[in-house]
C-alpha cells in the first residue's frame, strides 16, 4: 500500500511565520494527486515534508499506514523529481540513473536491467552515454524522471519538474507522465502552479491558498462545482467574471438584481437564494456562459468591446460592462469567429451556469446542489 495520509500538518517556521495551517489530506494508493495553487501557498514546502526534507512542526504524515514523521528521506520509499533536473553533470545518463541504486548496494546485473527498462520506455536509450550538458531540456527532465523510476519508490513526488520547458516541451512532458503514471499505477504527488497542468493531469487536485485547503475534488468538480469565490477564480482560463448583486422579490420570485438587469436562476435553486432576500451575493459566470444577443431584454448587458484575442475556433473578447467594469467572454466560432464583433454589443448571461458565493465568507451558497 502506498496511501499517503496528512493529519493536522503544520509547518512554523523559528521567526513565527505559520506556513501550512494543519491541513489534512488522504491520498490514495495509485492515485495522481495534483497540489495547485499561487506562489507562497505551501504546495512545495507540503511536498517537502512528505519528503522527509522538511521537518513537520505539528501533526503526521503517513505512507502504506506507518508514521513517517522521524523516518530520513531516504528510507520513505519516496522518489522526488526537481523542478532543475538535480543531475550530477559529470557523469552520463545511465551513471546518473544508477547512482541511486549503487548508494544500495544494489546488484550490478540488477542496476543494468532496471535502468535499461526505464530508459526503454522513456525513449532515452540513445542518450545513455551521454552528460548532462549534452542534452536538451526535455531530455533532461526524462533523465530524471528515468532516475526515480528505477528506485521503484512507493511514491513519487514532483516539484514543478516542467516550468523549466519551452510550451511545447511542457505538453508533450505532460503526456509522458500521464502515460508513466497509467503504466505503473504507482502513486504520484505532482506540484504546480500550472492549473492547465493539474487540470489535464490530475485524478484530483488539491487547491491550496495560504497554507489551507481550499478544496479537494476531481479536475470536472472543481470547475463546475467550486466551493468557493477563491477556486472559483483560480480554476479556470481565462478566469471567471464576479460581479455584485442583489437578492429581489420581482413578481414574487426571488431573483438578482445587477445594477439595472434582473436576472433569474434556475427554478431548483431559487430556495437556496430565499434567505438572501434583500441581502448582497457574488455572482461568479465563466467567460464562455456568456453569449452575444440580438434581442436586448433586462437581463442583457451592454458593453463596449476592449480588446478581441482571435484564437481561430474561439474569440475571447474583453469589454465594459458600464457600471462593473471589465468583463471576458468566450464566443466560440458559430458566433463570435464567424459574426463580426462590432464596437458596442449586447450580452446575456446563461444563468443555468451562474455561481453565487455568500459576499462575507466568500463560500458557494449552491455546493450542496
Amino acid at each position: 500500500m502506498a496511501e499517503v495520509t496528512l493529519q493536522k500538518v503544520e509547518k512554523r517556521y523559528p521567526n513565527g511565520f505559520e506556513a501550512v495551517h494543519g491541513i489534512d489530506l488522504k491520498i490514495r494508493d495509485g492515485e495522481f494527486m495534483v497540489l495547485v495553487g499561487p506562489s507562497g501557498c505551501a504546495k512545495s514546502t507540503t511536498l517537502r515534508m512528505i519528503a522527509g526534507l522538511e521537518e513537520l512542526t505539528g501533526g503526521t504524515i503517513s505512507i502504506g499506514g506507518r508514521v513517517m514523521n522521524k523516518v530520513p528521506a531516504k528510507e520513505r520509499g519516496i522518489a522526488m523529481v526537481f523542478q532543475n533536473y538535480a543531475l550530477y553533470p559529470h557523469m552520463t545518463v545511465y551513471e546518473n540513473m544508477a547512482f541511486g541504486l549503487k548508494m544500495r548496494k544494489t546488484p550490478p546485473a540488477e542496476i543494468e536491467s532496471r535502468v535499461r527498462k526505464a530508459a526503454e520506455k522513456l525513449e532515452i536509450t540513445e542518450l545513455l552515454e551521454r552528460r548532462p550538458k549534452e542534452m536538451s531540456g526535455g531530455q533532461r527532465q526524462r533523465v530524471a524522471l528515468g532516475r526515480a523510476m528505477v528506485r521503484e519508490p512507493d511514491v513519487f513526488l514532483f516539484d514543478e519538474p516542467l516550468s523549466n520547458l519551452d510550451a511545447k516541451l511542457r505538453v508533450s512532458m505532460r503526456v509522458k507522465i500521464s502515460q508513466l503514471h497509467k503504466d505503473l499505477g504507482a502513486t504520484m504527488i505532482y506540484v504546480t502552479h500550472d492549473q492547465t497542468e493539474a487540470m489535464t493531469m490530475g485524478d484530483r487536485i488539491t487547491v491550496l491558498k495560504d497554507g489551507r485547503i481550499m478544496q479537494v475534488d476531481t479536475p470536472l468538480n472543481l470547475y463546475t462545482r467550486p466551493a468557493n469565490k477563491f477556486v472559483a477564480s483560480f480554476i479556470g482560463s481565462p478566469t471567471m467574471n464576479f460581479v455584485d448583486v442583489t437578492v429581489i422579490a420581482d413578481h414574487g420570485e426571488p431573483a438578482l438584481l445587477f445594477n439595472n438587469h434582473v436576472m433569474r436562476v434556475p427554478n431548483e435553486r431559487i430556495p437556496l437564494i430565499k434567505p438572501y432576500l434583500g441581502k448582497e451575493l457574488i455572482l461568479g459566470i465563466r467567460p464562455e456562459h456568456i453569449r452575444l444577443t440580438d434581442r436586448p431584454n433586462r437581463s442583457s448587458v451592454s458593453g463596449r468591446i476592449l480588446v478581441k484575442e482571435e484564437m481561430g475556433h474561439e474569440v475571447i473578447v474583453y469589454f465594459n460592462e458600464q457600471d462593473s467594469g471589465q468583463m471576458i467572454a468566450r464566443l466560440t466560432s458559430d458566433r463570435g469567429y464567424v459574426v463580426p464583433i462590432r464596437d458596442q454589443e449586447e450580452f446575456e448571461f446563461d444563468m443555468a451556469h451562474c455561481h453565487l458565493f455568500d459576499k462575507e465568507t466568500e463560500q458557494s451558497i449552491f455546493l450542496d446542489t
